[in-house]
């Protein structure tokens, strides 16, 4: 697996991950996504300043040498998987004989969607979801009551089992729509849906995991693409509010069935402040000017359901539990333009839960209603940086600020975006100058 890479979320998503990944697959033979699904947004700006946004597809796809591959940890949405496919056909970017779904994805149906919008709309403590029916497609996974795309195209053969299945799914599905009156589920319709997209799913789907594995016995290059990031994973994240699928390094063996015995070169990508999107503790948010000025000049708007971020300083103790947790090698710093005219500019160094002063990320979501942020405070540039190439192009208060995080962090800052389009880009050595 040697020179193979992993792009991980250091923050609650949406540090920039879109951006990064299509930079690393020029030099990549696969772009492989094992988390998440529709409810991702990664976004890319090409030179000629078209925008792409990928929810589902490998973000590397847009690389003509790159394949693309789906894991099993990934639930797909047949809707936007064409959607985006043709998205990329209509500017001549064409994804034949180089995209590839595992046969073990599972897949989210059109009721998922619908009892996600339900749900979420009369729930007493909304987690603030995309309503894209990801975590309900999840929880039929875990209760063993799912469809996979290898059962799609078996529905598309007239399988008795899979059509046994869906009927057996549709019968508890039934009780969920009455509770939420949604009406009914027309049971010959979502069988025309079955039929349909597995039809079309079935020259996609194959065995990837064996795909893979020959791939690195080959010693291609691999980039594990994570979706979300390390503080919404169910398991690390900020429970209960965070998303459904293991969103770090620990989330690739199982969402790829890739072992990782051999090393992965793992980076962190940390926005240079902070942001989040839906309910959930977020230490550092400012809601006043600072807030809406990072969100304006930021265009902090999601990729996928345009609700607009909530957004502060930057947290250097929730992102060093994310750091520690995913093992990370080197960390990739983006929109450093963004805090371009703010002085001073603060960064959080520990917190104070009940009068003690901690730098350990809490637990409890209770303990976050006591939290008090403390920060460091540094000062800010006013010269724009769009154009720096170079780590000494940008200015001393700039190379400052990314000294003081790579030193907090204990781990060398290997890029730094400095702008929205492909080429805004800084790569270091890893040492500040």
């Amino acid at each position: 697996m040697a020179g193979s890479l992993a792009v991980v979320g250091l923050q609650w998503g949406d540090e920039g991950k879109g951006k990064i990944v299509d930079v690393l697959s020029e030099d990549c033979d696969y772009c492989v996504r094992f988390n998440g699904g529709a409810n991702a947004g990664h976004t890319v700006i090409l030179n000629n300043g078209k925008e792409f946004v990928f929810h589902l597809l490998p973000t590397g796809l847009l690389r003509e040498n790159v394949k693309g591959i789906i894991g099993n940890g990934v639930v797909l949405d047949p809707e936007q998987f064409f959607a985006e496919i043709e998205q990329l056909n209509t500017v001549g970017v064409d994804v034949s004989n180089r995209l590839f779904v595992s046969e073990r994805t599972h897949i989210v149906l059109p009721f998922h969607k619908t009892l996600d919008g339900a749900k979420e709309a009369l729930d007493a403590t909304p987690i603030g979801t995309t309503k894209r029916g990801i975590g309900l497609a999840y929880a039929d996974k875990a209760s063993r009551s799912g469809l996979r795309a290898a059962d799609l195209v078996e529905a598309s053969r007239n399988s008795s089992f899979a059509r046994k299945r869906l009927l057996s799914s549709i019968k508890e599905k039934s009780a969920l729509f009455s509770a939420y009156r949604l009406g009914t589920i027309n049971e010959s319709e979502l069988l025309d849906w079955l039929h349909r997209y597995g039809q079309m799913l079935r020259p996609f789907v194959t065995d990837t995991a064996t795909l893979l594995r020959k791939a690195l016995a080959s010693r291609k290059k691999v980039l594990f693409e994570g979706a979300q990031g390390a503080l919404l994973d169910i398991d690390f994240g900020t429970y209960p509010f965070v998303t459904s699928s293991q969103t770090g390094v620990w989330g690739i063996s199982a969402g790829t069935g890739v072992p990782l015995r051999r090393a992965v070169k793992v980076l962190g990508v940390l926005k240079a402040y902070t942001t989040r999107v839906g309910e959930g503790p977020f230490p550092t948010e400012e809601s006043g000017e600072i807030g809406k000025r990072l969100r304006a000049v930021g265009g902090e708007f999601g990729a996928t359901t345009a609700r607009p971020r909530r957004c502060g300083w930057l947290d250097l103790v929730a992102a060093k539990y994310a750091s520690l947790l995913n093992g990370v090698d080197g960390l990739i710093i983006t929109k450093m333009d963004v805090l371009t005219g703010m002085s001073p500019l603060k960064v959080a160094v520990a917190y104070e839960i009940d009068g003690k002063r901690t730098d350990t990320f809490p637990t409890l979501i209770s303990d976050f209603e006591t939290l008090k942020p403390l920060y460091e405070e540094l000062d800010g540039w006013d010269e724009p940086i769009n154009s720096a190439r170079r780590l000494n192009a940008l200015p001393k208060e700039a190379r400052q600020y990314l000294r003081f995080i790579e030193r907090y962090l204990g781990t060398p800052i290997e890029m730094v975006s400095v702008g929205m389009g492909r080429d805004a880009i800084i790569r270091t050595k890893g040492k500040q100058n």
